[in-house]
């Protein structure tokens, strides 16, 4: 994702780390490797750490008496998952100690919209939120969500409902190209731009998939981003080069 260019003066490298959800979902990842990437999340101060759900008490552990939150994903990465097993997937994740949880939508339930559903299975997992005094950011997976009234609509429901945050991708939304390859885009200026002008203020944004360097998560703030997530945060960061990893 190549985003605008913007100015990266004056910008402090912790105000740019306080902005980052360092995700460590990617299912080839070890215990070894999200072990070391908790012990850096704690060197880079960042906002949060998005783990894998079973590596829920790992992080707490690691992150213990920092500033660093512990937090999971539900319904990850497709959202199909029965309300049901959101909210009990949620449930356990809190009661496990993550204290952040990042949901996707059911994505055929919004495509069919049969919006009664969609409200249903986030309310469900908000109110597990709510009784664990826990964060609920709710991924809308925009690369399959072709129109802009299915993300408005969103939007109109997370703000009726009173989520913390709206996000724009996984990072795994892998769609077919013509010659047979998949690619996901992530969040795009058009898309952030378009949560920010359907949610109330007191619904926070977060950008994912493709905000790779600090002049993207710049642009990101920009337009009203409060959290980036990233799993090569450096680069954002420090500015230094990108090696190609992340989402």
């Amino acid at each position: 994702m190549i985003f605008q260019s913007v100015s990266t003066m004056a910008i402090s490298t912790a105000s740019l780390a306080s902005l980052i959800d360092l995700g460590l979902h990617h299912p080839t990842m070890t215990d070894a490797e999200l072990r070391a990437c908790c012990e850096k999340a704690k060197k880079l101060g960042v906002a949060s750490v998005c783990i894998k759900p079973y590596a829920v008490p790992l992080a707490a552990e690691l992150l213990h008496g920092s500033q660093v939150a512990v937090g999971t994903v539900i319904g990850f990465p497709h959202g199909s998952n029965a309300t049901e097993i959101k909210a009990a997937e949620a449930k356990l994740a809190c009661n496990e100690g993550a204290v952040e949880l990042d949901m996707v939508v059911n994505i055929g339930k919004v495509m069919s919209e049969d919006w009664d559903y969609v409200q249903r299975d986030i309310k469900a997992v908000l109110d597990v939120a709510r009784q664990h005094k826990a964060i609920l950011k709710v991924i809308f997976e925009n690369d399959y969500l072709t129109r802009d009234k299915w993300k408005i609509k969103l939007c109109e429901i997370c703000g009726k409902l009173g989520v913390d945050f709206v996000k724009t991708s996984t990072g795994y939304g892998f769609i077919k190209q013509p010659d047979g390859s998949f690619k996901t885009q992530g969040a795009t200026e058009h898309d952030v731009a378009l949560m920010r002008k359907h949610t109330p203020a007191s619904v926070r944004i977060k950008a994912a998939g493709g905000v790779r360097t600090q002049a993207d998560a710049l642009r990101m703030q920009q337009l009203g981003c409060t959290r980036i997530g990233a799993s090569d945060p450096e680069p954002i960061i420090t500015g230094a080069k990108s090696v190609g990893a992340g989402y």
